[in-house]
């Protein structure tokens, strides 16, 4: 059995063939999947699994140097924006390296996912709860 934090095996294999600046999403349970994205469906019922609970999991496999937000997050969802923000100040830490923060109006967020090697879809189910991780390198 797999020893770590990173049980599911889609998950664990998307994020072993990252490259540099490869991206995928952790979206809630309502974000539109492009047809050219992979979806990884994790959603069992709303809130299961939450967002933050996928976040971690993915944040403690991956070399994270960039996250994409949705510019509404902060307004709409002001809670859940602060636990993502201080969820990459700690993986800012755990990594050694600063992650740059980008945000885009969730309109152009929804495009940008058409780039993503992957759409984790969690149980979320609520308001902008999706990131864009940017694969870093580890040396």
């Amino acid at each position: 059995m797999k020893k770590g934090l990173l049980l599911n095996a889609e998950v664990s294999a998307l994020i072993s063939r990252l490259g540099h600046t490869d991206e995928i999403v952790i979206a809630d349970a309502g974000l539109p999947i492009p047809a050219t994205a992979a979806r990884i469906d994790l959603a069992l019922t709303q809130g299961v699994p939450g967002f933050l609970q996928v976040f971690d999991v993915v944040a403690s496999e991956m070399q994270v140097e960039r996250a994409i937000i949705a510019s509404e997050m902060a307004a709409h969802n002001p809670a859940l924006h602060q636990a993502l923000l201080a969820g990459l100040s700690q993986l800012e830490q755990a990594q050694g390296n600063t992650i740059v923060i980008d945000y885009i109006s969730h309109q152009a967020f929804k495009a940008q996912t058409a780039h993503s090697r992957a759409v984790i879809r969690s149980g979320e189910c609520s308001p902008f709860a999706n990131v864009i991780l940017c694969a870093g390198v580890t040396f």
